[in-house]
């Protein structure tokens, strides 16, 4: 693997699943700044109390390959794993202590065949628990986007996530405001969630607000029919060129960066 990037929020019910699989399916969609395109793009649902992934991305199955190792799902041209591929009913909770997470997050990278892959999206569970802990310890993680809501309780955890991820030394690349503003059929914006709170957020961290997405029946449409909306009905809509631009700006940053002084995740063994 390229680069592995982290998306994640600080309090959980921001879409952080939702941005984190319509920017792995938009990177696959096209080549953007030389990286991505189909089947070079991984997705990694580390969510491991909450895997909506699968959902949103329209089910999938593992198989094994000829060296015992997992071969990962396939749709909309992502690679993508989940906890909940290994669960007996998508029903039963997952009950762990923090040390399972370590163990869990070295195996979805290191016992699956990924082979070439230029960018891994990983969806985290929100907070600042073991697993974005772990994960900044076990993987070589690029950096992180940060997913949150315009209105103050999700900006109060936000903040947390990412004085979080700054002491651990992993790069801020930006923060996506979701559910920024719904348009009625009248064209009149609504402010459901408040105004201009991601705007301050990046603000006060020195930080690129890489895009502000609104509040769109066709998202939520998207997620629970497993077609993400970047692929779906809306394919040339203004959400799509949302997720276009974050792709944009990330790979913009990936490339830009110092990548020589780290290392590739050596997990390619086809």
């Amino acid at each position: 693997m390229k680069h592995i990037v982290a998306v994640a929020s600080g309090k959980g019910g921001v879409g952080k699943s939702t941005v984190a699989a319509n920017l792995a399916v938009s990177l696959a969609q096209h080549q953007f700044n030389g990286l991505g395109g189909p089947g070079r793009v991984a997705l990694v649902d580390l969510d491991f109390y909450g895997p909506s992934i699968p959902t949103l991305m329209g089910g999938g199955e593992l198989s094994v390959g000829a060296d015992d190792r997992f071969i990962p799902a396939l749709r909309h041209g992502v690679k993508y794993i989940s906890i909940g591929f290994f669960l007996k009913n998508p029903d039963d909770p997952v009950i762990w202590r923090g040390p399972m997470f370590g163990k869990a997050i070295t195996q979805l990278f290191q016992d699956v065949n990924w082979g070439d892959v230029d960018i891994c999206i990983v969806d985290l569970p929100p907070g600042t628990g073991d697993a974005q802990l772990s994960l900044s310890q076990l993987v070589p993680l690029d950096g992180v986007v940060m997913v949150t809501t315009p209105q103050e309780v999700a900006l109060a955890d936000v903040r947390k996530a990412v004085n979080m991820f700054r002491k651990v030394n992993v790069e801020i690349f930006g923060a996506v405001e979701n559910m920024s503003g719904f348009r009625t059929a009248d064209g009149q914006v609504v402010d459901i969630f408040g105004k201009g709170g991601g705007e301050q957020l990046c603000v006060a961290y020195g930080i690129p607000l890489m895009a502000q997405i609104p509040l769109e029946m066709g998202i939520r449409e998207g997620g629970d029919c497993g077609v993400p909306c970047v692929v779906g009905q809306d394919g040339a809509s203004a959400v799509t060129g949302l997720f276009a631009q974050i792709a944009s700006s990330l790979t913009e940053k990936l490339q830009a960066a110092v990548s020589a002084a780290k290392p590739a995740l050596n997990i390619v063994n086809d």
